[in-house]
């Protein structure tokens, strides 16, 4: 597995995504202003269907846009209530004296660690513009020391790479364009993947995958973890047989199996856009 594998898996989803929210976002700018908009997509299907003689089909259409664009910006709302409703739940358990000492021992001089008073293992990297992590007392009483630098390396990686955000905007694309099944398949790769990579670099520094193997099987001896009601980067909660497969052989890289069906169907509809968007230039 590697960076650019997930590099083209985010890339090629925002684009398509991309595409069709920014048709749908001007074909709702002409409806409300009165604008007319030469080369949209939405108001060429509303055009070829009234030639074909399924004018009926546009009253769908619209519903189609408007129903994506409201759950864009209902899926996006509740985020933001949602993390600002835990972060300040976390500030509430927050534990001072063990928050600043891991600061000083893992952190990069800023508050980029949080330790709250919790029974369960959490670790978890959450926040869009600056990622935090946040551990629990749980996890520190479970873990030893090198366990629990692991553990921070891995969730070190998420923060650095800003996965939160990243995973969030795949996910908000997969869920409201779900008409381009690949899409999903995209969302949840990219989830494996940063998640063996994350591993990867936390092995790289302590040069050897025992104190992180150790790490995961204790957390998983515990329990399987409650999920929260917002977008976040967990370490023991997302793809572990895959990374328990990485762990016990580095060397042996994982086989993707593209879905065949998913793909040809998600090629056929973007292609249709395609005609659509070259029927409107021409």
């Amino acid at each position: 597995m590697s960076k650019r594998q997930s590099s083209i898996m985010f890339i090629v989803s925002l684009v398509i995504s991309g595409i069709i929210f920014l048709q749908m976002a001007l074909y709702i700018i002409s409806m409300l202003a009165g604008w007319n908009v030469k080369f949209n997509i939405v108001a060429v299907c509303h055009s070829t269907l009234k030639a074909i003689g399924l004018s009926s089909l546009e009253y769908v259409l619209d519903a189609l846009v408007v129903y994506t664009v409201l759950l864009v910006l209902w899926k996006m709302g509740s985020q933001i209530i949602h993390a600002s409703r835990m972060k300040r739940r976390f500030q509430q358990y927050r534990e001072k004296k063990l928050t600043t000492k891991m600061n000083k021992m893992y952190g990069s001089g800023e508050e980029d660690i949080l330790v709250i008073s919790y029974p369960s293992p959490i670790a978890i990297t959450m926040g869009f513009i600056r990622p935090k992590i946040v551990v629990s007392t749980g996890l520190i009483n479970l873990l030893n020391e090198e366990e629990l630098k692991a553990v921070i390396a891995h969730e070190n990686f998420h923060q650095e790479n800003r996965d939160p955000f990243k995973i969030f905007l795949l996910s908000l694309c997969s869920s409201t364009i779900c008409y381009i099944p690949i899409l999903k398949w995209f969302n949840q790769k990219y989830r494996i993947i940063q998640e063996v990579l994350a591993d990867e670099f936390a092995i790289e520094k302590q040069e050897t995958s025992v104190y992180l193997g150790s790490a995961l099987l204790k957390i998983l001896k515990v329990g399987k973890q409650e999920k929260m009601p917002f977008t976040y980067a967990s370490f023991a909660d997302t793809s572990v047989n895959y990374r328990i497969q990485y762990i016990l052989n580095p060397l042996k890289d994982v086989e993707w199996k593209v879905p065949v069906r998913e793909a040809f169907l998600s090629l056929a509809i973007f292609i249709l856009i395609c005609i659509f968007f070259i029927y409107a230039l021409a």
